[in-house]
C-alpha cells in the first residue's frame, strides 16, 4: 500500500495537510506546487489499494484524474472548498466539500478531526484571507492579542510563499516548506524559531508596498483593476496583494493582473462582500477560471482578452469608469507597514 498527499501549496492546503498529518503520521509521496497549480491529480500513479489524500484543489479541475484514480482501485480522501460540480458517489471515495465560502479546507479538516490541532485551522483560514472563520475558529483557544496576531501573520507568510509561476519567483519551494512545516506540532513555534518565516513576512511586505505604489489601470466606483508588471515580485505578490485590497475595501471588487511567460496573463478576483455574484461564478466564465465565493482566478487569460476581461468586469458589478481608483497608495514607512500587514 502506497499514500500519497496530494494539496495546493498555499497557506490552506499546507495547514490541512499538517493537521491530517498529526493526527495520522505517515511516509506519503508529496505532489503538490504553486498556488496556480491545481491539475494536480492527473500525475498520481495510484492503483489498486493505495490511499490518495487530495486538499484544497477543486475536484471540478480534477474530475477525470479522479474517475481514473477509482477506476484503478485507489481509496481517495478529499477536502475542498473551491468549486466541485457534482461530486461522484463511489464507495472508496470520501468527499469532505463545503462550497458556501464560509469554510476553508483547514477548517473543514479541523471539523474533521474534532478540533485536535485547531491552531493550524486559525493559520489557514488566515492565510486564504478568511478573517471571520479564523476568528470564529481562534475563539475556542484563548490566545493572548501577540499569539493571536502572530498565527495571522503566519498564515499570510505561508500564503505568500505559493504565489509564482517558476522557482526563480520564489524563497522557497512549496514542497520544501511543507517539510520545514512538518517538524512543528504548534504553530507557534514555527513561526518564532524558523528562519525562512522572517524573510517570507519581509520580502512580503516590500512586494506589496511596491504593487501600492502603482495605480490601478482601471477604476470605478465599485471595483479596480491592477496591472502589476512582468517581475517576479509580481508574481510573488498577486494573491497577497488582491487580498489586502480586499481587505481596505470590503465592498468593493478587486481584480489583479500578471504577465505569464507565454503571452497570457494570471488575474486574481475578489468580489464585494455581501454581494450576489461570487467570485468563482465570474472566473469560471472564462477558460480556466475558478476559486471561492469570495476569491477566485484565471490561470491563463490570453492577452488579446484584456479589454474584454475589463469590460466583463464592468458588466458583473454593473460599474461606470472614474478618474482615480482607491485606495490611494500608503505614503509613511508607518502606513505602508500597516498596509503590507
Amino acid at each position: 500500500m502506497r499514500y500519497y498527499d496530494v494539496f495546493n501549496g498555499d497557506a490552506d492546503g499546507v495547514c490541512a495537510l499538517q493537521q491530517l498529518r498529526l493526527a495520522d503520521p505517515l511516509d506519503s509521496t508529496i505532489v503538490t506546487g504553486f498556488k496556480r497549480d491545481i491539475a494536480l491529480l492527473q500525475s498520481v500513479s495510484a492503483t489498486d489499494g493505495d490511499v490518495v489524500t487530495v486538499l484544497d484543489i477543486s475536484l471540478d479541475r480534477n474530475r477525470a484524474a479522479l474517475l481514473a484514480l477509482l477506476d484503478r482501485g485507489a481509496v481517495v480522501h478529499y477536502f475542498d472548498h473551491h468549486f466541485a460540480g457534482e461530486v461522484p458517489a463511489h464507495p472508496r471515495l470520501l468527499a469532505v466539500i463545503d462550497e458556501s465560502g464560509a469554510l476553508c479546507t483547514s477548517a473543514l479538516v479541523d471539523r474533521y478531526l474534532g478540533g485536535r490541532f485547531r491552531a493550524w485551522a486559525v493559520v489557514g483560514a488566515f492565510g486564504d484571507g478568511m478573517d471571520d472563520a479564523a476568528e470564529a475558529l481562534a475563539q475556542p483557544l484563548a490566545l493572548d492579542s501577540v499569539s493571536f496576531a502572530q498565527l495571522r501573520e503566519l498564515g499570510i507568510n505561508l500564503n505568500y510563499a505559493a504565489s509564482g509561476q517558476s522557482d526563480a519567483d520564489v524563497l522557497v519551494r512549496p514542497a520544501d516548506l511543507v517539510r520545514i512545516v512538518s517538524h512543528y506540532r504548534d504553530p507557534l513555534d514555527l513561526a518564532r524559531e524558523e528562519p525562512i518565516i522572517g524573510r517570507l513576512g519581509e520580502a512580503r511586505i516590500a512586494d506589496v508596498e511596491r504593487a501600492f505604489s502603482r495605480r490601478a489601470v482601471h477604476a470605478s466606483p465599485s471595483a479596480d483593476v491592477w496591472l502589476l508588471p512582468d517581475e517576479a515580485w509580481a508574481r510573488r505578490v498577486i494573491g497577497t496583494f488582491a487580498d489586502r485590497l480586499a481587505f481596505i475595501e470590503p465592498h468593493r471588487a478587486h481584480a489583479v493582473i500578471t504577465p505569464r511567460a507565454d503571452r497570457a496573463l494570471v488575474v486574481s478576483v475578489r468580489a464585494p462582500r455581501g454581494g450576489k455574484l461570487r467570485a468563482v461564478d465570474f472566473c469560471r466564465a472564462f477558460a480556466t477560471g475558478g476559486g471561492t465565493a469570495a476569491a477566485a482566478g484565471i490561470d491563463r487569460l490570453p492577452d488579446e482578452d484584456l479589454e474584454g476581461f475589463v469590460a466583463a468586469f464592468d458588466a458583473a458589478w454593473g460599474l461606470c469608469a472614474r478618474a482615480e481608483p482607491t485606495p490611494p497608495p500608503p505614503q509613511t514607512p508607518q502606513e505602508r507597514t500597516a498596509a503590507a500587514a
